[in-house]
């Protein structure tokens, strides 16, 4: 792997026997341990359930940042997701639902999929009435390379069952986002 990240520098130019750049394959292959982490991770590890002793309110965890590595470019894409549900029979300890963001945002991926994966692990292992997501993200591929818009941000959402189906619910939801 070293090998190929050295062709990799020397294709863009560099000298990888350079002094700063001589260490540099060996931290590229730590740092995909970590910004790729979500590969190694399971739904199943991450969503431990408790009954919802009758709550039926929407749950909402907001602003979980992120960043992600746009499978298209292999540039990094950032900024906040915002799941909910609405509780069936069972909940999930906040830090479940930053969890789960985490576990398909740390992989090759693009924004819509994201969304999708997460209402769709939610309604599978938590059974919710409800589950959405929403993202809020900067894509370094928009602004460093090719159309170059500095300010754009690219909104997502995937909504399933109530959220999708109730407007007055999914509107309620939007206003606790502030969107």
């Amino acid at each position: 792997m070293i090998e190929i990240i050295r062709k990799q520098l020397e294709y863009i130019g560099e000298d990888p026997d350079r002094e700063g750049l001589i260490d540099t394959p060996k931290r590229i292959i730590k740092m995909w341990k970590e910004i790729y982490a979500g590969y190694s991770m399971k739904v199943e590890d991450i969503l431990t359930t408790f009954s919802a002793d009758g709550y039926d309110q929407i749950i909402l965890l907001k602003d979980i940042e992120f960043y992600s590595m746009c499978e298209h470019h292999n540039v990094p894409f950032y900024g906040k997701v915002h799941v909910a549900y609405l509780p069936g029979e069972k909940i999930v300890g906040i830090s479940k639902l930053a969890r789960l963001v985490d576990m398909y945002t740390k992989r090759m991926q693009i924004q819509e999929r994201i969304g999708e994966q997460v209402t769709d692990a939610l309604m599978k292992y938590l059974q919710p009435k409800g589950a959405a997501c929403i993202i809020e993200a900067s894509h370094l591929c928009m602004k460093m390379r090719g159309v170059e818009k500095q300010n754009s941000i690219m909104v997502t959402s995937s909504m399933r069952g109530a959220f999708l189906n109730n407007e007055s619910l999914k509107q309620e939801l939007l206003n606790l986002i502030g969107i």
